[in-house]
C-alpha cells in the first residue's frame, strides 16, 4: 500500500465481510496504519464523525451504524486484572463487531479473531497480510480481496 489512501481503501473493503459477532485483530508497529484502516472501515459502515484511536480510553463505541461496532486499543494494557475488571468480555458477543488494535497485549484473554490483519512497513509503503482464523474469517478475507483495489 503506497499511502494512507490505500490503507483507507483496505479498511473500506473490510466492510464487505463485517457483521455482528465477528472479530478482527490488527497488528503492526506504531504508525503502521492500524487506526487509519479502522477509519476506512467505520466510514464505510456509515460513521461520519471523527475516528480516534482509543489509546487512553481503551474502547470507543460506534453505535450509530447498521451494527454495533467497538474499536479497542490495548497498547497501554498493563496486566490481566485490567481485562478482568473492565467488562470488555461482554462486548465480544453475537450482536457486536469488535475491532482490536494491539491484541497481543491482552495475551490469552482474547479468543482468536475471525480475521487478523498484520500491517508492516515496506520501505516508504506498507504491506498487509490477512489471515483467517475461522470459517467466517475465510469468507471475510475472500470478500475483502474481491472488493479491494490494491493500488
Amino acid at each position: 500500500m503506497p499511502d494512507e489512501a490505500a490503507t483507507l481503501r483496505l479498511g473500506a473493503a473490510c466492510v464487505s465481510g463485517a457483521a455482528s459477532g465477528r472479530v478482527i485483530h490488527l497488528r503492526g508497529e506504531l504508525g503502521a496504519g492500524k487506526t487509519t484502516l479502522v477509519r476506512g472501515l467505520l466510514h464505510g459502515l456509515g460513521h461520519r464523525g471523527r475516528v480516534k484511536s482509543p489509546t487512553y480510553t481503551l474502547v470507543e463505541p460506534y453505535e450509530d451504524l447498521s451494527l454495533n461496532a467497538y474499536h479497542f486499543d490495548f497498547y497501554r494494557f498493563k496486566n490481566r486484572d485490567e481485562w478482568l475488571s473492565s467488562g470488555f468480555r461482554d462486548y465480544f458477543n453475537p450482536q457486536s463487531l469488535c475491532i482490536v488494535e494491539w491484541p497481543e497485549r491482552a495475551g490469552d484473554l482474547l479468543a482468536p479473531p475471525d480475521l487478523l490483519i498484520h500491517l508492516q512497513y515496506q520501505g516508504e509503503a506498507r504491506s498487509a497480510t490477512l489471515t483467517a482464523h475461522s470459517t467466517a474469517g475465510e469468507s471475510w478475507r475472500a470478500s475483502i480481496f474481491s472488493h479491494w483495489p490494491s493500488s
